[in-house]
C-alpha cells in the first residue's frame, strides 16, 4: 500500500474528480493575489508602530574570582520591571565568569 500520496491524489479519493471551469479559478487566483496585497499591507502597517516605553532596570554587580581580593564593577541591563528576576538574570550571566557576585544595586532606568 503506497503511503506516499499528494494532497491532490487523496483529495481525489475523498471527493471525486471535480473540475473548476477556467474562470472560477481564474478569479480564485485574483481573489488570493487580493487577499496576500492585504496581509502585506496590514504587516507594513504593523512595522511602522513603534515600541514605546520598555521597561528597564540597572543592576549594579560587585564580582571577583579572589575571595576578599580586588573586585570589579558591573552594570547589567535588564528588560523587566521585576528587581527580583533582574538581579537574578543578572548574577546568572555574571557566574559564568566571575566565582565570587555581589548585588550592589538595582534602579530603574
Amino acid at each position: 500500500m503506497n503511503t506516499d500520496l499528494t494532497e491532490e491524489e487523496m483529495r481525489r479519493s475523498l471527493f471525486g474528480q471535480t473540475e473548476l471551469p477556467e474562470s472560477a479559478s481564474q478569479s480564485h487566483q485574483q481573489d488570493i493575489a487580493q487577499e496576500a496585497a492585504t496581509v502585506q499591507q496590514i504587516k507594513a502597517a504593523k512595522k511602522k508602530v513603534s515600541k514605546g516605553f520598555t521597561p528597564r532596570l540597572k543592576v549594579n554587580l560587585r564580582v571577583s574570582n579572589e575571595f576578599e581580593g580586588k573586585t570589579f564593577e558591573i552594570v547589567h541591563e535588564a528588560d523587566t520591571l521585576s528587581t527580583l528576576l533582574a538581579e537574578q538574570e543578572a548574577t546568572k550571566i555574571a557566574r559564568k565568569k566571575f566565582r565570587y557576585v555581589e548585588d550592589v544595586s538595582v534602579k530603574s532606568m
